[in-house]
């Protein structure tokens, strides 16, 4: 971190400070001034009630009409003042000469301040400048029995005392505010002091600019992410994940389970244990999918879940099986061709020419009526050495692979990929030879089989203008009703090493292939199963007739 860059803790620690700072300055002024007018009221509420109280007093009008009325008014307006906790208490005539005064010399002299309102009869309170300084006073008429003024009673508290009293007033309320201002930044630095270690003391534009990249890395690798909450929910999803799981807008917030996903991807990416490299077959693609989950402290935290496109891989896959087989069809031609040779060569040796030329002859003309079936009722290339290729296999494993004579495909005009009929077929294919089998072992002890295993291809375009392929063996067949199962991943009538292992797979990316095209899939149950599938063609074109053509 830069020195010259405050972290975000003190940053954070300082905003606080000078917040908490104001609000106590703010308050404890406006407190000050509360506490002001509270003392001044109550100066001015026991000045007029003292004034008042004495007004009132008959031994002040008995005393008034006496020849020397300071001899009883002096000692008891001491009195009253002491026991009130006034500064003066002055009895006057109306002409404003005193009769009391706190200081003795002054008694006699002229009262200093407005009598006016009083002499008309009203009590008023004012503050003003007398002998003894300034002062807060209330002046109230003494009236006779005919309500007439007789004398006048002023009595005062100094601002001085007043002062007095509002400082006693302001020392708990400064030792209030220190404390709260103590507590407050101290609380500040509590929690500036988890901030900086949460942080590790990156200053805010630091800790932006990270955010920044890290959100601009998560968004940029071709990887798929997604982060879920310990709820299931999306927190966050980059582009490539939205692309590879064909996602519309931002799936931030959401559950996962609303997403529209596969049940078996849903599953896969809130699973509580890790998952590692699970092959997962959507509508259009094959995904690669890990999953880890997140604990802190023993709590779970959430998931985090990578994607990877396993789509081309896979088909190049598919591709390298079909190679793969067409090589172990050489291999096993070669090794018929071997044997038959061998056989010609040793009826030869033997003498037996004309034997030698019929067996040669014989199995030439077997190999050729296939080749010549398949290569005749299939113009596609790539098919039809799937279909030569797969003939080879079923022979070796003794399934009798039939290509039936209505089979017809003059090719597809590129409308459907030719990796993607090999998917489909050679898996179909596949499928339906084990099935095969399996129905020929599944005999009950004692008994023989009835029929020997047996497959049956067939591909044509059909009257809607699509594509048909059906796939029929004579094995233990399939329920129609779990058709919408077979052709997910994982499904399987074979055994399988676990969840992740390649079994389930085959169907599932026929389905997915057949999908795309917009096709749909027929199962049927008919002394085995039979497959259909059906793939949408584009029509042909219609040829404008021009004028005067003869066929117009």
């Amino acid at each position: 971190m830069s020195g010259r860059r405050w972290s975000l803790a003190r940053q954070l620690l300082a905003l606080q400070a000078a917040i908490v700072g104001i609000l106590v300055v703010a308050g404890a002024y406006l407190a000050s001034l509360d506490a002001r007018r509270v003392t001044n009221e109550n100066a001015r509420r026991t000045v007029t009630t003292v004034a008042l109280t004495v007004a009132d007093s008959p031994s002040v009008r008995e005393a008034l009409a006496l020849p020397s009325p300071t001899s009883v008014l002096q000692p008891y307006a001491e009195r009253v003042r002491r026991d009130t906790g006034v500064d003066f208490i002055t009895i006057m005539n109306p002409a404003g000469i005193r009769f009391t005064h706190p200081n003795p010399e002054r008694i006699g002299g002229h009262f200093v301040g407005n009598t006016g309102p009083a002499l008309a009869g009203r009590t008023f309170t004012e503050t003003y400048t007398g002998t003894l300084g300034p002062s807060v006073r209330t002046v109230t008429p003494v009236m006779d029995a005919r309500r007439r003024v007789v004398a006048l009673v002023a009595v005062g508290i100094t601002i001085q005392t007043i002062s007095a009293e509002l400082r006693e007033r302001l020392v708990p309320l400064v030792a209030v505010t220190t404390g709260v201002l103590a507590a407050g930044i101290g609380g500040s630095w509590l929690v500036a002091a988890r901030l900086r270690r949460q942080t590790r003391g990156v200053a805010p534009s630091e800790l932006r600019g990270m955010f920044d990249y890290y959100e601009a890395i998560l968004h940029a690798v071709r990887e798929g992410l997604v982060l879920l909450d310990g709820n299931g929910r999306v927190e966050l999803c980059n582009d490539a994940a939205r692309e590879l799981l064909d996602l519309d807008g931002i799936p931030d917030g959401r559950p996962v389970d609303a997403l529209g996903l596969p049940s078996e991807l849903v599953a896969a990416m809130t699973s509580a244990e890790p998952r590692s490299d699970e092959l997962h077959v959507g509508d259009t693609r094959v995904l690669v999918v890990n999953t880890a989950p997140v604990r802190s402290r023993g709590r779970a935290m959430g998931n985090v879940v990578t994607l990877r496109d396993h789509t081309e891989l896979q088909a190049l896959m598919g591709e390298l099986d079909t190679v793969r087989g067409f090589a172990e069809s050489l291999r096993s031609q070669a090794h018929e061709a071997a044997n038959r040779l061998h056989t010609v060569v040793s009826l030869v040796e033997m003498g037996r020419p004309a034997q030698a030329v019929e067996f040669a002859t014989a199995e030439l003309r077997t190999a050729q009526r296939l080749t010549d079936r398949v290569v005749g009722s299939v113009r596609e290339p790539v098919l039809a050495a799937l279909l030569l290729g797969k003939s080879t296999e079923a022979a070796e494993r003794g399934v009798d692979l039939v290509v039936a004579e209505d089979s017809a495909i003059d090719g597809t005009s590129g409308a459907i990929a030719p990796r993607d009929l090999v998917t489909i077929m050679g898996n179909l294919i596949d499928n339906a030879i084990d099935a095969a089998i399996e129905g020929s072992q599944d005999v009950p002890e004692g008994m023989e089989s009835q029929e020997a295993p047996r497959v049956r291809v067939s591909a044509r375009a059909g009257p809607d203008g699509e594509l048909v392929v059906e796939v029929r063996d004579n094995g233990p067949g399939l329920d129609p009703e779990r058709a919408h199962e077979m052709f997910r991943r994982g499904w399987t009538t074979k055994a399988s090493d676990g969840p992740a292992g390649p079994r389930g797979l085959g169907l599932a990316l026929v389905g997915q292939a057949v999908r795309r095209y917009g096709g749909r899939i027929e199962v049927e149950r008919d002394g085995g199963a039979l497959i259909r599938v059906r793939l949408p063609l584009p029509r042909p074109a219609a040829v404008p007739v021009e004028a005067g053509d003869p066929a117009s």
